[in-house]
């Protein structure tokens, strides 16, 4: 019998979905999942595929050709060092294991340390596009060394999803160690920073102009079909057109206001500290999703603290509809400025060598965050491969002037009107931070240096001083 090409650890949606992704693409598949049962059923629903059942390790690794390739599909944290700790003492030295879950990059570090000492491959690959892209094309981020790279990359291509554009792979080596879970733990960030700001304009237009969901429905595939063409507003279409069996109500009216997370967007958060990266849009993705869940806390607060009373919107209401789009693709823009400068001060900091541009490229197809404006992305690194900021290329800068007014206008409405906006007005208080000669930061050098000696430096004189400020 023919030997599997690559062998699957973890048969939950994303695992299955992408072993039948492997199988369609002429790769024979060895499958295992802790619970038996759950491999036997899945194999025996795909009858005649080229798939090899195994009911132990031992027998998913006996079922490899060598040298062995294995996919483990778990969920992060312990499982995953679980599954590494009963795959090690049956593999050779040259054999590969591969983590395509959301693990955290300082794990996939610890881990490709480890195995390399044994003499194995570990590559962190950072896997993006839900169920759907996991079967028909994820945008795949793979970290490790070149030549492991290298021994998977035809087979990372082939299940990889293709860019619309110029039908490139959503694929490409981004660098060592946990370099992929890196860049796809800041794509999870920026996902998060995207849904926020996607439903604080959901908010302006429902509170501020009493859009219901079927109007709301009709803006954003309006939406879809310009600038801000992505998944995100396309699916969100979808959303309020959805209809509960029910009550003949929108379901989204009826969907309960907190929103979960598992960790990536709070990690980037994190990580944004470490390595001096400002993220204002995407930590406040991460703090409004804490707040929704002060459900109960929320509720009383409504009844407690005064705030002004939405009042009907008497202006033009298309216009402030396009307003709200213009405020919303001027902040998606913002917003990927800073997550893409974050993987350029973390490439730096852990000697990834990341290429911005291609990161771009590999997110137009297959990931959440694909939108028609990542090939603007990529065309501003294509013109200037050593941009500090995205903000600094003409075309996105002028895109965003262009939008400034409407921008402001959307804010200010916002505050007046008491509907909380933190991603929308973090993302424009990024952008007014950026381009500031000056900030206020000389008073709190001179703050820490009364209360606490810290020094400060000047702006006509060279050094550091020290100023004794009660004198």
């Amino acid at each position: 019998m023919k030997k599997a090409d690559i062998g699957v650890i973890g048969l939950a949606v994303m695992g299955q979905n992408l072993v039948l992704n492997f199988e369609r693409n002429g790769y024979t598949v060895a499958v295992f999942n802790r619970t038996t049962s759950k491999m036997e059923k899945f194999v025996a629903a795909h009858p005649g595929k080229n798939l090899i059942p195994a009911r132990t390790v031992e027998e998913l690794v006996a079922n490899l050709e060598r040298p062995r390739r294995v996919l483990i599909m778990v969920k992060a944290g312990r499982g995953v060092d679980a599954v590494i700790d009963s795959l090690t003492p049956l593999l050779e030295p040259g054999d590969l294991i591969m983590d395509g879950g959301n693990s955290y990059y300082k794990d996939t570090e610890r881990r490709s340390k480890a195995l390399a000492e044994q003499g194995l491959h570990f590559m962190g690959v950072g896997v993006s596009g839900g169920e759907e892209g996991a079967l028909w094309g994820p945008s795949i981020m793979p970290g490790g060394s070149q030549e492991t790279w290298w021994s998977v990359q035809p087979m990372l291509e082939a299940v990889s999803a293709k860019a619309p554009e110029d039908g490139k792979p959503c694929v490409a080596y981004l660098g060592p160690r946990g370099a992929g879970h890196y860049v796809k733990m800041v794509h999870n960030g920026i996902e998060y920073g995207d849904m926020q700001l996607i439903a604080e304009a959901y908010d302006i237009l429902h509170r501020v102009l009493g859009l219901e969901a079927a109007e709301l429905a009709q803006v954003f595939d309006e939406w879809n079909q310009g600038e801000l063409d992505s998944y995100l507003i396309e699916i969100t279409a979808q959303i309020f057109r959805k209809v509960d069996e029910e009550t003949g109500r929108p379901l989204v009216d009826l969907v309960l206001d907190k929103a979960a997370q598992k960790g990536t967007g709070k990690w980037t958060s994190q990580d944004a500290l470490d390595v001096g990266a400002p993220i204002p849009t995407i930590n406040s993705a991460v703090v409004a999703r804490i707040m929704s869940s002060l459900k109960d806390e929320r509720v009383v607060a409504a009844e407690r603290l005064p705030g002004p009373q939405v009042e009907p919107y008497q202006g033009n209401r298309q216009a402030l509809i396009d307003a709200v789009g213009h405020a919303l693709y001027a902040s998606k823009i913002s917003a990927y400025a800073q997550g893409m400068a974050m993987l350029g001060m973390a490439s730096e900091e852990y000697d990834y060598n990341l290429d911005l541009g291609e990161i771009a490229s590999i997110w137009r197809a297959g990931c959440i965050i694909r939108a028609r404006f990542l090939n603007r992305i990529t065309e501003a690194y294509e013109r200037n491969p050593e941009l500090a900021n995205l903000l600094l290329d003409d075309e996105l800068g002028s895109a965003v002037a262009q939008r400034l007014p409407a921008w402001r206008e959307v804010v200010r409405l916002a505050v007046e009107q008491g509907v909380p906006v933190p991603a929308f007005s973090g993302s424009l208080a990024y952008y007014d931070s950026y381009r500031s000669a000056r900030l206020p930061a000389n008073l709190i050098q001179a703050q820490r240096d009364l209360f606490g000696a810290h020094t400060y430096e000047r702006v006509d004189k060279e050094g550091a001083f020290h100023t004794d400020w009660e004198a």
